[in-house]
């Protein structure tokens, strides 16, 4: 069933790269199948994408996300999604999400959140916001050989091969400008129901602009070069909390 569902999903979605809100209105499942399918994918582009990053093993910053993460993951009104969270070591600021609720961040970007839970929380309910939102499948399907797989085919075991190719780089650039704003919003309010402080978000944001623009030469990484500009970013979010 999973793989006509996926064969389905790919054909439909492929050719106009649609939002994919497939998901709750499509004739080729039921929400609950979609997200077992979504989860399906997760398992193996997770395994492969660990096999490319350096897992994080300290234990505070471990404890950190679970606990961060897991409260955020209460909100979420369907509650057949489960989220996994796992930092890894890196160089450069980044995160990145997967379909199925895994969420990697990287040490850099939580040590830019100055220990503020309430603006971890916005990075890591901005990620979630992409796979509730559908943008992490959307991505997957729309460039990977899966959207024109047989329908006979599996979902696992289809998409470990296509991410060791094209590298873990490839999930850690930005979705386009609307997507990427999207998720703000639905992070802040994803972090406001689990009782973060929203304007958390502008105040890291615009931390990071005033780093970006002081003297001396700042490097924030391909992960924020490619997101829509700071400023893009907090006057969106402003907007959405005075419509709150």
């Amino acid at each position: 069933m999973a793989g006509s569902l996926f064969y389905n999903l790919g054909k439909k979605i492929a050719p106009s790269a649609r939002k994919a809100k497939w998901l709750w209105a499509s004739v080729t499942g039921t929400e609950s199948e979609i997200v077992q399918l979504e989860h399906d994918v997760g398992i193996d582009l997770a395994q492969e994408a660990r096999e490319q990053v350096r897992f994080d093993a300290d234990p505070d910053v471990n404890e950190t996300l679970e606990a961060i993460g897991s409260r955020l993951a209460q909100r979420v009104v369907n509650k057949q999604r489960s989220f996994h969270f796992e930092p890894f070591l890196a160089d450069d600021p980044n995160a990145f999400a997967l379909p199925g609720g895994f969420v990697f961040v990287s040490r850099p970007i939580i040590a830019l959140c100055h220990d503020s839970r309430d603006e971890l929380a916005f990075v890591l309910a901005h990620e979630m916001g992409h796979i509730i939102s559908g943008h992490a499948i959307e991505r997957i399907v729309t460039n990977s050989a899966v959207s024109v797989a047989s329908r006979a085919a599996p979902v696992r075991g289809l998409l470990g091969g296509w991410l060791r190719r094209v590298g873990v780089q490839f999930l850690e650039t930005a979705y386009s400008r609307d997507r990427e704003l999207e998720a703000d919003r639905l992070g802040v309010r994803l972090a406001a129901a689990a009782g973060y402080d929203p304007d958390a978000s502008i105040r890291l944001l615009g931390r990071l602009a005033e780093m970006k623009t002081s003297s001396g030469p700042v490097d924030l990484g391909k992960y924020f070069a490619t997101h829509p500009t700071f400023d893009l970013r907090i006057r969106s979010i402003r907007q959405f909390l005075r419509r709150r």
